[in-house]
């Protein structure tokens, strides 16, 4: 089993030695200012009191307020929280918004609850972090398996326990609540942003391109849908049981139609169908991984055919698999960037709430086109000067960002 935070540390090792960073920098950065962890009690249906393993990890908040989501997974692990912390903490810094990197889960397969018994589990959480949270302390939203309907009884429960309105305090709600238009479309679009800035600075043209996307949840379909309608080929898309191909391409809505309706991409007519490890081996221009953590590791690197990686999902690249990927010259965008639009446009929703004034979908794809394109410039132009890995160049500049803000404020030596 690959450990994530292993992985993660790892990772900032090699970012310290092109920052020249001492050891005693890289203990402080290597660990979480805070862990917060519990076993939750929650009734359920039939009466009986369960036990929920809980976790909540504070990474850095030298910028600003931690910032990450609360996942419900069978397999969260106190390793998993403090790894993808830190990630948040560098994926915030890369695209220059004000926060640290924050992550929280609770072990818990939701499938197996009843709505009741999760409204139940949800609030326990918060009230497990009530006095560690906060608009300006923490502010945390959904990840994987949480949705708006848990953040609104998340949002419920702490404005009960404090008494007051405080919106900002989570993001990712419904609308109706506070939450910011275009928030269901951002990571999809933030990483659609990266594409067309990579084609603009290559010199490409999107008809010739063709894409594989590993993955149909929110973020991979809003990656192929506006891929599609920009004039890419889709190609091949695949959700967790397995994937379809055509080399003429997919069309994107009536895959994701066929999904919905069949719950399976079996026996889609006009595609072949293929196995996820297929997907990620087809040679083509353009390769997304938007599903799951380790999926190219050091076992399939070299079976990599793709030009380019825009790494939709969180963590998708081993560091073995990114040598063998950078020796075969191929491109890989890290989730640190790629993704980013998701927590951009939470970071928007914040900036909303806070203001109690509120944007047209409209401005917030603008916006969120002006930080993907700036960031993405940062990390290429990084890149092409010191000669190293796109993850390497993105963690630098993210990591140094980190750095300084702790050196002006005395933390660091």
């Amino acid at each position: 089993m690959i450990n994530p935070y292993k992985n993660a540390v790892s990772q900032l090792k090699q970012v310290a030695k092109l920052l020249d960073l001492s050891q005693e920098v890289v203990e402080v950065l290597s660990k979480p200012n805070k862990l917060l962890k519990t076993e939750l009690e929650v009734k359920m249906d039939d009466g009986k009191i369960k036990k929920f393993q809980a976790f909540r990890s504070q990474h850095n908040n030298a910028v600003g307020p931690y910032k990450g989501g609360i996942r419900f997974h069978p397999q969260v692990s106190e390793d998993e929280v403090r790894a993808l912390s830190m990630w948040m903490t560098w994926k915030c810094s890369v695209v220059g918004i004000p926060y640290g990197g924050g992550k929280g889960g609770i072990v818990v397969d939701p499938k197996k609850l009843s709505d009741a018994e999760l409204e139940r589990l949800s609030r326990a959480y918060i009230r497990f972090v009530a006095n560690d949270i906060g608009s300006w302390i923490d502010v945390p939203a959904p990840d994987v398996n949480t949705n708006p309907q848990i953040m609104a009884w998340m949002l419920d429960e702490y404005e009960d326990i404090k008494g007051k309105k405080e919106p900002g305090v989570l993001t990712g709600k419904p609308v109706e609540l506070g939450g910011s238009l275009g928030r269901t479309e951002a990571t999809g679009l933030g990483g659609f942003y990266i594409l067309e800035k990579l084609i603009e600075v290559k010199s490409l043209k999107r008809e010739n391109i063709n894409i594989a996307v590993q993955g149909m949840g929110n973020v991979g379909y809003w990656f192929a849908d506006f891929a599609a309608n920009a004039g890419y080929k889709v190609v091949a898309i695949s959700d967790s049981k397995g994937g379809i191909y055509n080399k003429d391409g997919l069309h994107v809505e009536k895959v994701l139609n066929y999904k919905n309706e069949n719950k399976t991409l079996r026996e889609y007519k006009g595609a072949k169908e293929i196995t996820n490890k297929d997907l990620l081996e087809l040679d083509v221009d353009v390769l997304v991984p938007a599903a799951l953590e380790n999926v190219i590791t050091k076992d399939n690197a070299e079976e990599i055919k793709a030009k380019y990686i825009i790494e939709m999902a969180n963590g998708p690249v081993t560091p073995e698999a990114d040598e063998i990927l950078y020796k075969n010259k191929i491109i890989s965008f890290p989730d640190v960037l790629a993704n980013a639009g998701g927590v951009t446009t939470s970071y928007f929703e914040w900036v909303q709430n806070n203001m109690g004034y509120y944007w047209k979908k409209e401005e917030v794809f603008e916006k969120l086109k002006v930080i993907m394109d700036k960031a993405f410039m940062e990390v290429w132009t990084r890149y092409k000067e010191r000669k190293t890995s796109l993850r390497m160049a993105a963690y630098v500049g993210a990591v140094d960002r980190v750095v300084k803000a702790m050196r002006l404020k005395g933390r660091l030596k």
